[in-house]
């Protein structure tokens, strides 16, 4: 299969790539710096530079892919016009390049953010109305709905994957979330998914049939807690945290469509699968 990649020296992206030239499929990865792509080039990766805002520079690229597996995105570190810009401008302007060239399944990659804290008694489902609090999960909900018309208007064969908190295969991820977690209450939980369980997650997207315009929650099978986390990492809550409201289905996922349609089931069930595995 011939695969197109952004993102792909992000913390998904550089981890997922290998996973696709490992079960021997033909990589392209679009980066706006060449040389950032080194890795991933000496793995085999073909490395196109370009920009997203500018298909002209990666148009050509498209020609024979059968998947885009859009992973770019604008986090965290940036203001909120160039979050805009980059999650929703550039995943349309993807979206219709991909269109243009006839690439039949385009993989897009959200988050489990997208629903904020509403206030249900149950995990967050595909379906449930979106309330998303913040820049970042606000430009993911809007990416997905404006690649939602293409599918439904104009045929883009769309997948869309909403994660969950990723760690895991020596990504800082977790480290680097610990000082905010010492503000939020200690009962709080909420889902993560090991790298190979989105790689796995993602794989699935790229190859089942029949399912476009389908969305799916990722998610391992145990929600932890902020106190555990934090213990496990010899940090303590502050005593205003313990002051903060708790919503205990924020961040927490039904992932029985997945499991359903496309058979998926967690590699690391939970973080201490993972962490007595070695493979954090």
């Amino acid at each position: 299969m011939n695969v197109f990649v952004t993102g792909s020296t992000g913390k998904v992206g550089s981890r997922f790539v290998p996973r696709l030239l490992l079960r021997g499929h033909h990589v392209k990865v679009l980066v706006r710096e060449a040389a950032k792509a080194d890795g991933l080039r000496s793995q085999g990766a073909e490395v196109i530079e370009g920009d997203l805002l500018s298909p002209v520079s990666y148009r050509d690229a498209l020609a024979g892919i059968d998947a885009v597996v859009h992973l770019a995105a604008q986090f965290r570190g940036v203001d909120e016009a160039t979050t805009r810009a980059a999650n929703i401008d550039g995943s349309i302007a993807l979206g219709r390049a991909a269109l243009q060239a006839g690439v039949p399944r385009f993989v897009f990659s959200s988050t489990n953010r997208v629903y904020g804290s509403g206030r249900r008694s149950r995990p967050n489902r595909e379906d449930d109305e979106l309330k998303p609090a913040f820049a970042y999960p606000q430009s993911k909900a809007e990416a997905e709905a404006a690649l939602l018309r293409l599918h439904r208007e104009e045929g883009l064969g769309l997948r869309i994957i909403r994660l969950p908190f990723v760690y895991g295969e020596q990504d800082p991820h977790i480290e680097e979330i610990i000082p905010h977690l010492r503000n939020w209450h200690p009962a709080k939980r909420f889902h993560m998914a090991h790298h190979a369980d989105v790689g796995q997650s993602l794989m699935l997207a790229v190859s089942a049939n029949g399912i476009d315009g389908r969305i799916y929650n990722v998610a391992d099978d145990a929600p932890i807690s902020v106190a555990e986390l934090l213990q496990l990492h010899h940090s303590d809550s502050t005593a205003e945290a313990l002051q903060q409201e708790v919503d205990h289905w924020d961040m927490i996922v039904d992932t029985t469509r997945i499991r359903n349609e496309l058979h998926y089931r967690p590699i690391y069930p939970s973080f201490y699968t993972a962490r007595d595995a070695g493979a954090i």
